[in-house]
């Protein structure tokens, strides 16, 4: 990028990789995780646990129904109005540039659903036991239901003993 082509090359890079659409892509996977797969009610627990009182009931429809529905829409309507790269609307890219570009793009937006795919037929059972396993989230002490202050704390539990078993689990992100 420091060489005399080096702004096309970064542009490039800006256009498809670091923004727009990728980026999109990425929000509305985390969501969609979030507030299905994990659960927007735990994760509004887990959220009031750490800064002491319960948000209010919209987020979960944010996280669960708004947010996804407005990052897909701006992602499809981007991809409908799509238009050719240029660089300060004189030069127009070639076509192996696009192509370039795309594979910039798709080298991060696809991490997600090829792991899922590659997770989903890697696992045993049928097909419906297999996205039950899956997309079940792993609990450990620290993901209960948040609790007043004048209940007993996590804290007096001790570490290492039936109450508070955390459980670790690999990840292919």
């Amino acid at each position: 990028m420091v060489t005399e082509g080096g702004m096309y090359v970064f542009q490039l890079f800006d256009y498809y990789s670091a923004s727009g659409m990728t980026l999109l892509w990425q929000a509305f996977w985390e969501c969609v995780v979030v507030a299905w797969v994990y659960g927007a009610d735990r994760f509004m627990d887990d959220v009031a646990r750490m800064i002491g009182y319960r948000p209010f009931p919209w987020m979960k429809w944010c996280w669960s129904f708004i947010t996804p529905c407005v990052c897909m829409g701006i992602f499809l309507f981007h991809l409908v109005n799509y238009k050719p790269l240029t660089y300060n609307n004189d030069y127009i890219y070639p076509w192996w540039g696009e192509v370039i570009g795309w594979c910039l793009a798709l080298s991060s937006m696809l991490c997600i659903p090829v792991s899922l795919l590659y997770k989903l037929f890697r696992a045993k059972g049928s097909f419906s036991q297999r996205w039950a396993y899956l997309t079940t989230p792993i609990w450990g002490g620290h993901h209960l239901e948040y609790m007043a202050p004048d209940v007993k704390s996590l804290n007096s539990m001790s570490p290492g003993s039936e109450d508070n078993k955390v459980i670790i689990f690999e990840s292919v992100m």
